[in-house]
């Protein structure tokens, strides 16, 4: 398997670069020059699949030789066995053909842990057979800072350096982060957007005096890595609800699109997909690009639902590129426009791809909030603000296909909210009453690119 850059189609990688790179040297976003086939049948018939052999399976479809199957298998088992639910990622039925998927039994309940936890023992892996130390650079509206600091702290040959916007998550969010004291850890509380945190991040990893001093790795979901591992939940949630003669929508709370582009590969390597539907709060640019083609942007709301608080969503690259027949020129040339005008009109092919494969809805805060207390009411769900979003569009889903919400965090992640809402707090996990009464430790920094690079150049030197 090999990959190129969604600005340079002529690039030629294998996997183990690629994952240590994280961003391409021109800024671009790594894909595959191929895509694989997964032989549904096989999995479906295999009752005693477990989901780190599930996982293995589709990973060793994109690692080429740089990675034997067995090691594959020992990296995935060591991820997924501490994970606190024994299906991993549990399917729940609301009725025949109505479910969520939870994605928050990891060691930060989130679904974030799902592939960065598999990430992080990737890092480890290559890093001990290349003996290289790596410097990793994230941006986080949430939930990636903390996921990527737990899978990363305390490694050998890794430094972590994690910005968020300062008063922009849940209390709860950033002391995940905050509370990590190990000694390769750095959190940066920029004052800014996502989007200002996700800016200074893309400009350092083509800082050249930055490079001179370290190897650079990216841990959002711009990493490839991160896309292919949450691919394997998608495949996951299908066998669950043992439907097989039917076709599956999934309907997917987004902000950096990483999720349902995951969602949307799964489906070119055999997932039978019928629709993916979008999920936004009122930061709604996927949901107006996908609708009429209007890529505009728009001041940043602060919402219920402060993961999803984006107006660039990153991994969109990588569907445009696609939809672009790989053609990285084009690529390029529309990414100009946009970043020069702050908006872009979709139209064409690159538009109808959209319509073909997606769906989507805006859902505000009052929606939101109506969408926790229904399920809650008729189903004693308690859901967190993220998920009611998609939650929203999967009560409005009556058809024949399998209807499939993706809940993305713990509910005692936003307990305000839930409060808010129903009236009561989620029952709040051992280990997060821990971290609120846990000291912190971070630094604030003003929205600036060379005060960020100062700061990081002066922790790894």
């Amino acid at each position: 398997m090999k990959y190129c850059s969604t600005r340079n189609s002529k690039l030629d990688k294998n996997f183990d670069e690629i994952i240590i790179e994280g961003l391409a040297p021109d800024g671009g976003l790594y894909m595959p020059k191929n895509w694989p086939k997964i032989n549904l049948s096989e999995i479906t018939s295999n009752k005693d699949l477990t989901y780190h052999e599930l996982a293995s399976i589709i990973l060793k479809e994109y690692v080429g030789n740089s990675i034997s199957k067995d090691e594959i298998k020992v990296i995935a088992e060591k991820t997924y066995k501490s994970f606190t639910n024994n299906k991993v990622a549990p399917l729940i039925k609301f009725s025949d053909n109505k479910y969520v998927l939870e994605l928050f039994h990891g060691p930060t309940f989130a679904f974030k842990d799902y592939p960065l936890q598999l990430l992080g023992n990737l890092f480890q892996y290559y890093l001990s057979i290349k003996k290289e130390n790596i410097t990793v650079i994230g941006a986080t509206s949430g939930d990636t800072g903390s996921a990527a600091i737990d899978a990363c702290k305390d490694k050998d040959n890794i430094n972590i350096f994690i910005l968020h916007p300062k008063n922009k998550t849940s209390d709860i969010q950033r002391k995940q982060m905050t509370t990590i004291m190990s000694k390769n850890v750095f959190n940066i509380a920029i004052d800014g957007t996502f989007d200002d945190c996700q800016n200074i991040v893309k400009s350092l990893f083509v800082s050249d005096d930055l490079k001179k001093m370290t190897t650079l790795s990216a841990i959002n979901s711009i990493n490839w890595a991160r896309i292919i591992s949450q691919s394997v939940y998608f495949f996951w949630a299908y066998l669950q609800a043992d439907q097989f003669k039917k076709k599956v929508n999934f309907v997917v709370p987004t902000g950096n699109f990483g999720n349902v582009y995951a969602a949307h590969i799964s489906n070119i390597m055999g997932l039978p997909i019928n629709k993916l539907y979008v999920a936004t709060n009122s930061n709604d640019i996927m949901h107006r690009t996908i609708t009429s083609g209007d890529m505009s942007l728009k001041k940043v709301e602060s919402t219920l639902s402060p993961s999803m608080d984006i107006q660039i969503s990153s991994n969109f690259e990588r569907q445009l590129f696609e939809s672009l027949n790989y053609n990285s020129t084009e690529l390029k040339e529309l990414m100009k426009l946009f970043r020069e005008n702050n908006k872009y009109n979709l139209k064409g092919k690159i538009h109808d791809d959209l319509r073909n494969y997606y769906r989507s809805k805006g859902v505000n805060d009052n929606l939101t909030t109506e969408t926790i207390i229904k399920y809650f009411e008729e189903y004693k769900y308690i859901s967190d603000p993220h998920t009611a979003t998609s939650l929203n569009i999967l009560n409005d889903l009556n058809n024949e296909f399998i209807n499939i919400s993706l809940a993305c965090a713990h509910p005692a992640k936003f307990p305000d909210s839930i409060k808010k809402s129903i009236g009561i707090y989620p029952d709040q996990p051992e280990l997060l009453k821990e971290i609120m009464n846990s000291e912190e430790r971070f630094i604030n920094m003003d929205n600036s690119l060379d005060k960020v690079k100062k700061y990081i150049i002066e922790n790894i030197s």
